[in-house]
């Protein structure tokens, strides 16, 4: 039986929307499943509930025979792609203003919650393209580590990747499984080392690949994986910061690969080579601890863990969302002709993880990232 615990990394714990209408206006398919859509369908017929003012000339609902499982119905769009219930002059979300939460279709009420649920309980993370969760990574009040019983997060049949008792838990390599406590021990360890504030992302990630190649070598019958988890090494392998986009560039193409055609944006790579070295690189240093938390609220909640091969997997997949922030961090700064400061990272980290949660497959980014574990 699943353990009703839930937990969040700490700068995530007391997560609520600040209305930027950012998830309303993204050109996103919001599917509405068929008890709601009645109950809005019923609301819209007898007045109760209404499009915004620019939108009162189209039907609100999108009903089509090939729509997303479990859909009755779509939300329309306005050809800015704002769906027909965002006020515009407020940013709210006229369905919950006039009818409560409980109205909401389930992509509606959970976003931008990311959960995975398993035997140890549910596990929150954010996607970082809410611009609220974006600036999370910046904040000074709270130190970096995994909480229970988050107080924005309350126990609540949450959407994401569910794993029941008859599945295998996560790997620790191609040819080992974990027990859920070892896992435990090493997202807990994966976290602890994205906390460290003063530590450069390049090294925490050149550090958890050495562990994970250490704790790869475990095997049954001496000490438990939790305890080889603990005595890992404390000390870090220092890196310096990378100065090109070589080796990210090869990672961010791996992960576009995992973006169906025809979502799959146009190549836009020109000068961003120069907007790195110029505009980002002598600056990148300064932006350690939220460049780590976004590295932590990738391992944290990891769906890699339970779709990849091992440990590795999980690293390799931290490795790519970093080289997809440098990346997008190069193309803010070409785009507005400055230096990389706090508005243009977040812009940085909203784009990444519209990628990575949003557009890419998770199957088949995890599927890649797992070439790691050779």
């Amino acid at each position: 039986m699943t353990s009703p615990d839930v937990f969040a990394l700490s700068i995530h714990a007391d997560y609520r929307c600040r209305h930027s209408g950012a998830c309303c206006s993204t050109h996103w398919d919001v599917p509405v499943e068929l008890p709601v859509y009645r109950t809005l369908q019923d609301a819209v017929a007898e007045g109760r509930l209404r499009p915004h003012d620019a939108a009162r000339h189209l039907d609100p609902f999108v009903v089509e025979p090939d729509l997303p499982d479990s859909a009755a119905a779509i939300f329309e769009r306005t050809d800015a792609g704002e769906c027909v219930f965002l006020d515009r002059g407020t940013k709210l979300c006229i369905v919950h203003r006039d009818m409560g939460e409980a109205a909401l279709p389930a992509t509606c009420r959970h976003f931008p919650r990311l959960a995975l649920r398993d035997e140890r309980g549910t596990f929150i993370t954010l996607s970082h393209y809410c611009p609220t969760a974006a600036s999370m990574l910046f904040r000074d009040d709270c130190v970096l580590a995994i909480v229970s019983g988050p107080r924005a997060f309350p126990p609540a049949d949450y959407e994401g990747l569910v794993v029941t008792g008859a599945d295998l838990p996560p790997l620790l390599s191609p040819t080992m499984l974990m027990d859920l406590a070892g896992y435990s021990a090493w997202e807990f360890h994966m976290v602890e080392r994205c906390a460290d504030v003063a530590t450069s992302p390049e090294s925490v990630l050149a550090t958890l690949v050495r562990d994970a190649q250490l704790l790869r070598q475990w095997k049954p019958g001496g000490i438990t994986l939790v305890d080889a988890v603990r005595d890992l090494p404390a000390r870090l392998e220092r890196r310096r910061a990378v100065d090109t986009l070589d080796g990210s560039f090869a990672l961010y193409e791996q992960v576009m690969r995992a973006v169906p055609d025809d979502m799959r944006p146009q190549p836009d790579e020109s000068g961003l080579d120069r907007a790195f070295a110029d505009l980002v690189t002598p600056v990148w240093s300064t932006f350690d601890v939220p460049l780590n938390r976004y590295l932590a609220g990738k391992a944290f909640a990891s769906w890699t863990a339970y779709q990849g091969r091992g440990v590795m997997s999980i690293v390799r997949g931290l490795e790519a969302a970093l080289a997809v922030v440098r990346i997008e961090s190069a193309r803010q700064c070409r785009d507005a002709t400055q230096a990389l400061d706090a508005e243009l990272l977040r812009g940085a980290f909203r784009s990444a993880d519209f990628i990575l949660n949003h557009l890419a497959v998770g199957e088949d980014l995890a599927e890649a990232w797992s070439a790691a574990e050779s």
